[in-house]
């Protein structure tokens, strides 16, 4: 296992080693990268992931070694060889390669003419040896074999069956597919004036290089094939491939080559092109969803790592026209104080009623800033609100809304709010999210946030693994406040998952607030296994040690207060001291279980301990003229916010219904490999207006 990953992630081998052996004692990716550097050589979050992935991997392949070494030794078909070949793969294409020939399938021609005895037939054809081969086949022909030319057939039945199962051959044609393999579409006629096929327009007659295409490409084409709008095929040169296998069988030019010619064209046509064709598309496919898990992974992290605005009194608004607008008011700590709808717009146009609500909700609940969701009505809402004039300095955010629904019709939501209705809990999302994005996106399954490309498409067991990684991650690294978080929030954090949240919001709603770390070993079944794994990355607010409300690790306490003994000082008085922290000299602590790594570490997070590393969410404005599409012009300068990130550019909020494009092209004047290290989500921007397209609601647009 160590060798095959070191092979595939090129890590020195004993970062792998320390790293595996962590992984085996249930260690967390978070905790390894944060609290065990020196075991694996400062290893990063990814690094350790990737490492996590081909540990995966190989324990797969090892396990279906297991189970066709067992199938082979029941059909009394496994020799040492076959053995050792097996054992000897490191990968599964070939495994399966090596199984082949000896898979019980369903009922094939072959095997028919086997049972038919045309086997010897076959093998003297093969032999390239005899001339006068009519004759031969002749003396098969008996019973269920009623022809020569029947017997002929079987025997190239059972030739085309040997053909296909040759390694060389499958990997000849596996590298043409590689190289010069084509997908290739065709419009359905039938849809071809659908609406919802329009958007697929581009893929009507479309043809491109498997090895070539990019992955928001082709899953689009196998969006708008599974939508019934196109049919697609893989192609490649079918004279040269069969030229090529010809190459490798035939040796002789009489009447047997004739008929393995014959073989090998039927082979090709019925079984090695449809196998290997299919292998290669899945290839592709699983490449393409790779790149969009890595996009959507990337988009995520950035969300849920947006500017929180803090413990803030917030009045938030679920904008709507026939239906109202929802507002909200919630304190600090995000809990609902007052709501209400009202009707600033068309049919009922209560503007001066909203505008008056509005002024006295924000004295009475001494309101910090609005949140204002940016879905329907969001930029007349915006529009009716910065007209006000409020006594106190109110800053006006317009919030993202994505999966705010998703959220609010949820079982989590009807947990926090019964007595309450969709709307307003969608309002409370909203205005939570201002607060601390992290803490109420965690509620919300990752794959409806809708910050990727085409992630219904990908292999979702793969994607969800990917963004729970990410969630983790994020969450760790910002750190949790034990006594405030709620379940969902708990649960992504290191060790302790779903369970032991439940039972940590139980033991504080019956027992109150948490005094210190230790104290959170009182939780029933939070053994020290998950207090090793999660104490780091749980924080207690004014608790009765201040190295509680930091990234210092229990185990590391004691080591401190030896370093603050060192200046002589106390604990509390070394926090955020950083005169008193540059005299200690490191050196003097490095042991056989910490090393320099650590140490820095430590001093770091006493130099600022607690503190947040997610900049302070900003006020943004969108260009008051541009309301709808039609107001858009070649040439404009508009300010935007990135609202999504894909391989292909990224989408930019102009402040009207539909985002705009910047294409890759359009980022950068020198070539862009990498989307992300241009523009991040939520990023503030200035656009230049390159082409509008009314008719099809698409906006093109250049970073300036």
């Amino acid at each position: 296992m160590i060798s095959y990953i070191i092979s595939q992630t090129q890590l020195a081998p004993k970062s792998v080693e320390q790293t595996v052996k962590l992984l085996n004692e249930d260690c967390t990716i978070p905790f390894i990268a944060r609290y065990r550097k020196e075991a694996t050589g400062n290893l990063d979050e990814v690094q350790i992931g990737d490492i996590v992935k081909y540990k995966s991997l190989f324990e797969a392949l090892e396990k279906r070694k297991a189970t066709i070494l067992k199938a082979l030794e029941d059909q009394n078909d496994l020799t040492p060889e076959l053995s050792q070949k097996i054992n000897a793969t490191t990968d599964l294409i070939t495994l399966e390669d090596l199984y082949l020939p000896f898979k019980k399938s369903r009922k094939t021609k072959a095997e028919t003419a086997r049972k038919n005895g045309l086997e010897p037939l076959a093998k003297i054809i093969m032999s390239q040896n005899a001339n006068d081969i009519e004759s031969i086949a002749y003396k098969y022909v008996r019973e269920e074999i009623k022809s020569v030319e029947e017997a002929l057939e079987g025997a190239r039945h059972i030739i085309a069956e040997w053909v296909n199962e040759r390694t060389d051959i499958r990997n000849g044609l596996r590298q043409q597919l590689e190289r010069h393999g084509q997908i290739t579409t065709k419009v359905v006629k039938a849809k071809k004036d659908d609406e919802k096929a329009q958007k697929f327009r581009d893929y009507f007659d479309w043809s491109e290089t498997l090895q070539r295409i990019p992955s928001h490409r082709l899953l689009a084409i196998l969006r708008a094939e599974s939508e019934g709008f196109i049919k697609f095929k893989i192609e490649v040169d079918a004279d040269f491939a069969i030229s090529k296998i010809e190459q490798r069988v035939i040796k002789s030019n009489n009447a047997c080559a004739e008929h393995i010619s014959l073989a090998i064209k039927d082979a090709f046509k019925r079984l090695l092109f449809p196998s290997l064709s299919n292998e290669a598309l899945q290839i592709a496919k699983e490449k393409a969803d790779e790149a969009a898990i890595n996009i959507f992974a990337k988009n995520l992290k950035q969300l849920l790592l947006g500017a929180p605005l803090g413990e803030k009194r917030i009045l938030a608004l679920d904008p709507g026209f026939r239906t109202g607008c929802k507002l909200v008011c919630l304190d600090e700590k995000g809990d609902l104080v007052y709501n209400e709808t009202i009707y600033p717009h068309a049919p009922k146009n209560d503007s001066i009623g909203a505008i008056k609500k509005i002024s006295s909700l924000c004295e009475a609940y001494k309101i910090e800033a609005i949140a204002i969701g940016n879905g329907t009505a969001s930029r007349e809402t915006e529009a009716l609100v910065r007209k006000i004039h409020f006594k106190n300095d109110i800053q006006v955010f317009v919030v993202s809304e994505a999966g705010a629904s998703i959220y609010s019709a949820s079982k989590i939501a009807r947990e926090e709010f019964p007595d309450y209705d969709v709307t307003v809990r969608g309002a409370v999302s909203i205005g939570r999210r201002l607060q601390d994005p992290l803490a109420e996106l965690v509620k919300i399954d990752a794959k409806s946030i809708g910050v990727g490309q085409y992630q219904h498409d990908v292999d979702q067991h793969k994607l969800q693994n990917a963004l729970d990684g990410v969630v983790e991650n994020c969450v760790n690294a910002v750190g949790v406040n034990i006594n405030t978080a709620s379940k969902s929030l708990l649960s992504y954090v290191s060790g302790i998952g779903p369970k032991l949240a439940e039972n940590i919001c139980n033991y504080r709603s019956e027992h109150g607030s948490f005094n210190s770390r230790t104290d959170i070993k009182n939780v029933p079944r939070l053994g020290g296994k998950a207090f090793e794994q999660s104490a780091g990355f749980l924080r207690i607010k004014n608790g009765k040690n201040p190295l509680d409300d930091s990234s210092v690790h229990p185990e590391r306490y004691a080591l401190v207060k030896k370093m603050a003994k060192e200046v002589s000082t106390s604990v509390e008085d070394v926090i955020g001291n950083t005169a008193v922290l540059d005299q200690i000299n490191l050196k003097n602590y490095v042991s056989e279980d910490i090393g320099l790594l650590t140490l820095e570490d430590i001093i770091t997070e006493l130099k600022k301990p607690g503190q947040d590393i997610r900049e302070q969410a900003k006020v943004f404005t969108f260009n008051q003229n541009i309301k709808t599409i039609d107001d858009l012009s070649a040439g404009q300068l508009l300010p935007g916010i990135v609202n999504n990130i894909t391989a292909f550019g990224c989408f930019v909020d102009v402040g009207i219904k539909e985002s705009g494009l910047i294409h890759v092209s359009n980022l950068s004047d020198s070539f862009v490999k990498d989307v992300n290290e241009h523009v991040s989500l939520h990023q503030q921007i200035i656009v230049k207006v390159l082409e509008v397209d009314v008719a099809r609601k698409r906006i093109q647009l250049k970073l300036i």
